[in-house]
């Protein structure tokens, strides 16, 4: 009788009209971060000050936010330990995805335009091949999953229309402790997936193979992806590229005085309509970047990563506390906190 009474309230809780994201205060971003020895998701206002904060088992990575209601999925650091869909108006956590055995998630989500769906980044463990999981939100069951077509997916960013774009970083990792097994014969891709999960488009850099594309940015309809170098130190390689489906991708080199700010690494990436934003928490820089993928300017703050766009401009988030404004003409501070931001910061549309 206990365990039909339990089911009955959980059954009538999840069908319960949930508060929508007006109702915790219109946040503007996610972000996670680590505040003394704890961890936390926050939601962020457009002026950076944390509007809530709610806390997390370990170190988030990034989050996944439902389209409507004032609900989040946050995401372990990968390989994913934990993904927690999280009531953000309450702070009780409704759900604990467990991927299938022997698979791993891998630090990204995002919902279908409706909501309806959720879509995590996941490998199997001993191969890191990539899938992506499909989960029906009513009650978070476990519908099926895709593969990703390539090997270790991180980001993954669907488009208004419904279909997946994945950034298949293309590393093999030991499950445990994260030791790069392929580095030598690596090889990312852009894979662009139909809402059913079938096959539509891939591209990859067969001149540039270990350059891993890691994040993802829309930008119309253009890809905006950044990478992160795995090959010689000393080679200068771009770190942004383009890719609108149906052609070739486009690699976006800064100015050669600019080569090696970046060392090599691009952490987060955003978008507005008229420039593209790639951050560095190595080189403890940013790099702003025209439609076309021109050069514009190099911005310097130590530990920067997290990047997002609210209302046509960027914000950015450092690993000392403090959020910032972002434009061609330099940083301006926002906020500061005793939070030490991880890197991602994710806007809410």
């Amino acid at each position: 009788m206990m365990q039909r009474r339990t089911f009955l309230a959980s059954f009538a809780a999840s069908l319960a009209p949930r508060l929508t994201w007006a109702d915790v205060g219109a946040p503007a971003f996610l972000a996670a971060g680590k505040r003394g020895e704890d961890f936390y998701l926050h939601g962020l206002a457009a002026t950076g000050e944390s509007l809530f904060q709610l806390p997390l088992p370990g170190r988030g990575h990034a989050a996944a936010a439902h389209p409507v209601r004032a609900e989040a999925v946050a995401f372990a650091r990968r390989p994913g330990t934990f993904a927690l869909v999280i009531d953000c108006a309450t702070g009780e956590t409704r759900h604990r995805l467990t991927p299938p055995e022997g698979m791993q998630f891998n630090g990204h989500g995002a919902y279908s335009p409706d909501g309806s769906l959720l879509m995590t980044s996941e490998v199997v463990a001993e191969t890191s091949e990539g899938r992506v999981g499909l989960w029906d939100t009513t009650r978070y069951t476990r519908l099926t999953d895709w593969p990703s077509h390539g090997i270790g997916p991180h980001e993954i960013k669907r488009l208004d229309d419904g279909r997946l774009v994945v950034a298949n970083g293309g590393i093999q990792t030991d499950p445990v402790d994260r030791t790069k097994l392929n580095i030598p014969d690596m090889r990312p891709n852009l894979t662009l997936l139909a809402p059913d999960g079938t096959l539509l488009d891939q591209i990859d850099l067969p001149d540039l193979h270990q350059n891993s594309i890691r994040h993802l940015a829309l930008h119309g309809n253009t890809i905006a992806f950044a990478m992160q170098w795995e090959g010689d130190a000393s080679e200068p390689v771009p770190q942004l590229g383009l890719w609108t489906p149906g052609t070739a991708p486009v690699l976006c080199p800064p100015p050669e005085a600019e080569a090696f700010t970046m060392q090599g690494y691009a952490g987060s990436i955003a978008a507005t309509a008229k420039r593209i934003l790639i951050t560095s928490p190595k080189g403890g820089a940013l790099m702003l970047f025209d439609a076309d993928g021109g050069y514009v300017a190099t911005h310097l703050r130590a530990d920067l990563c997290g990047a997002a766009t609210a209302s046509g401009a960027f914000t950015v988030t450092d690993g000392q506390g403090a959020v910032w404004s972002a434009d061609d003409t330099g940083l301006t501070p926002l906020a500061s906190d005793e939070t030490r931001w991880d890197n991602h910061l994710v806007a809410l549309t």
